[in-house]
Parts: structure tokens; sequence; C-alpha cells
């Protein structure tokens, strides 16, 4: 009988482990948002006010002002040392040609081992999923409504799933573990296990600035005062999965927690990014946040004052800047601190 492995932040697995989860929890996989355009009106859908909707792309926390932008999206994945990226909306098969263009162009770039896996309701231009199979995509993640989480057979994803049963795909699927409802999950993991599903994900369902109304009428609360999840998600998730354990499933089971999102993934994806772009004169804290100092001074005493820094002090070059954008000087804070006592002297 297989084993329950605790992870990080509360989050637990069966095996198999996607790989995709796994780099997202080293923070090497990067998030493509890639429009916030969908045809499905879930009512716990946590996606920003400023994206859902809105057919608008992302790479990380960066906005492409348009679609031919991409070198945003190349700079990215090298500053966080990408190893892959998880595609998402909205529903990505909304702008297929635009995601079949940019998995094309993530694995012209870094090659075939970028691994890319996409999140889909397959309820709209399922039929294009072959052409985005055939330029790479590696992993594909179905996200029914709950509706039909226990009536899965002949159900649109039922039909798409044996499509493309003989393409080489992994597939899975992924869905919010919502307070109550075990029976229905279990259901659908048990379909999965019938149609060789590789990996089931169940995420802790979450308030946002853009579900939050919808779910506090559903009778959802949050857990505690330091968290965004709702209350009994993660019982759900937890039992679901000893429940699944017993019955000794080929199919993995992972419970991805809110915390895990924000404490391993988001936390760990910030380091790298601070790990591959930082300057010599730049402190990276444990969280990945960067630290130096700052010198406000008039324009027109910058080079002066950049003299003295470099022979008064004897600052190496290579361990202050000056930021014309801002107009001020950036040094390493550990030596703006034993000096600034006499900067400050008049």
């Amino acid at each position: 009988m297989k084993t329950i492995t605790s992870w990080l932040n509360e989050s637990a697995y069966i095996q198999p482990l996607s790989p995709g989860c796994q780099q997202c929890a080293n923070g090497s996989k990067m998030v493509l948002f890639i429009t916030g355009n969908c045809t499905s009106t879930c009512f716990y859908c946590p996606v920003s006010t400023k994206k859902c909707g809105r057919d608008v792309i992302y790479a990380d926390e960066w906005k492409l002002k348009n679609e031919q932008e991409t070198n945003i999206i190349l700079e990215e994945a090298n500053a966080i040392s990408a190893s892959g990226a998880g595609i998402t909306g909205g529903d990505p098969l909304f702008v297929w040609k635009r995601t079949r263009d940019y998995i094309r162009l993530l694995k012209n770039e870094f090659g075939e081992s970028f691994h890319i896996h996409l999140y889909t309701t397959g309820s709209v231009n399922s039929d294009k999923i072959p052409a985005l199979i055939h330029v790479g995509l590696d992993e594909i993640r179905f996200h029914p409504p709950p509706s039909l989480w226990a009536h899965l057979n002949n159900s649109h994803i039922d039909k798409i799933i044996t499509a493309i049963s003989k393409q080489t795909i992994d597939v899975a699927f992924e869905i919010p573990a919502i307070p109550y409802k075990e029976k229905e999950i279990q259901s659908l993991i048990c379909w999965a296990e019938t149609k060789d599903i590789q990996w089931i994900n169940l995420n802790e369902l979450e308030f946002s600035e853009s579900n939050a109304q919808a779910l506090i009428q559903q009778g959802y609360h949050v857990k505690n005062d330091l968290s965004t999840a709702v209350k009994d998600s993660q019982e759900t998730a937890m039992k679901t999965i000893h429940n699944i354990r017993l019955l000794n499933l080929n199919v993995g089971v992972h419970y991805c927690s809110v915390s895990f999102k924000d404490g391993i993934q988001l936390r760990n994806r910030i380091k790298r990014r601070a790990e591959h772009t930082a300057k010599p004169y730049h402190a990276i804290t444990e969280d990945g946040t960067i630290l130096y100092g700052i010198i406000q001074t008039p324009s027109n005493h910058i080079d002066s004052l950049i003299h003295q820094l470099q022979t008064k002090y004897n600052i190496q070059p290579h361990l202050l800047q000056i930021n014309k954008i801002k107009n001020r000087i950036e040094l390493a804070g550990w030596i703006l601190e034993d000096i600034a006592p006499t900067l400050t002297k008049k």
C-alpha cells in the first residue's frame, strides 16, 4: 500500500508526483498567464480583477504590452533560471494560437527538457490540443466544474481524453478541495484511474479579492486570521487522500496548500530571481528581497560625490552605481552604514 508523504508547508501527496509540481516547489517554474478570458464562470475563481476577463499576458509578475513582446517572457525565464513553465489563465485554449506560438518559442529557446504544462477547462477549442502537443506541450491539467466530478462518463472531458489518449502527453486533473465534497472528489479520482490519468492536484480553496463575495454567499469562512484559505478545505483534501490511499490506486494525488504556494513556490521563485539578477552591491535576504543603500543628491552633485566615494572612502566601482532614471546613487548597504555618519556631517 502506498504511503502519504508529508511535504512542504502542510502539503502532502501520494506518489507519483508531477514533475511540474516538483519544479514549482523549487521556484523554477515560470507562470505564464496567457489570457484572462475564459468560457467558465467558476464561483471560486481566484484570478485578480486586473486579469479576470481581460486579454492580458503576464510572465510571472511582468506584464507584456502586447502579444509580440515575447522578449519579456524569455528574460523572465532566464532571470529565474526556469526549468519549465505553467501556462494558465483564464483558459489558454481561448487563445490557442498564442499558446501554441509561446510553447514553440520556449521549446526553441530552452530545449525539449523545458517542461511545459497547461491548465484548461476543455470547454473551448479542445480540438486544438493536438496542435499544442505537436509543438511540445508536456502535460495538460483539466479543470472540470464541480457538477462534473461525479459524472465524467460521456462528458466533454471524457471525449477529449479519449481523443488524445494515444498522444505523447501526461494528463492530470487539478481542482479545488471544496469543503465536504469528499465523495465527489473521490469519484473523480477513481474515474481518473480507469483512464490511466497520471495524477490529481487538490488545491486548498482560497479567498481572493475577486471571489470573496461569492465564497461568503456560499457560506465559506477563512480558516484563521492569518490565512486566506477557506476553512475545512484542507481537512477535505486530507480525508480524500487517506481514503484514496486505502484503495491503493496507481494515480498520484497531491494536496497543494495556500501556504505552499505563497511560502514555498513564490518565495523560492523570488529567491532564484534575486540570485540570478543581483548586482555586486546587492544583499539578498532569506526571503529573496534585495537590500542596498541609496544616496539622494542634486543631479549636478552626483559626479563629484561619486568621485568622493571612490577616493575618500576607497569604494570600488562595482560596489556603487548611478541610477540615471531615479537620479540617485546606489551602493552596498553595508558600506553606506559605515560611512553615513561622516557623509551627513556638514
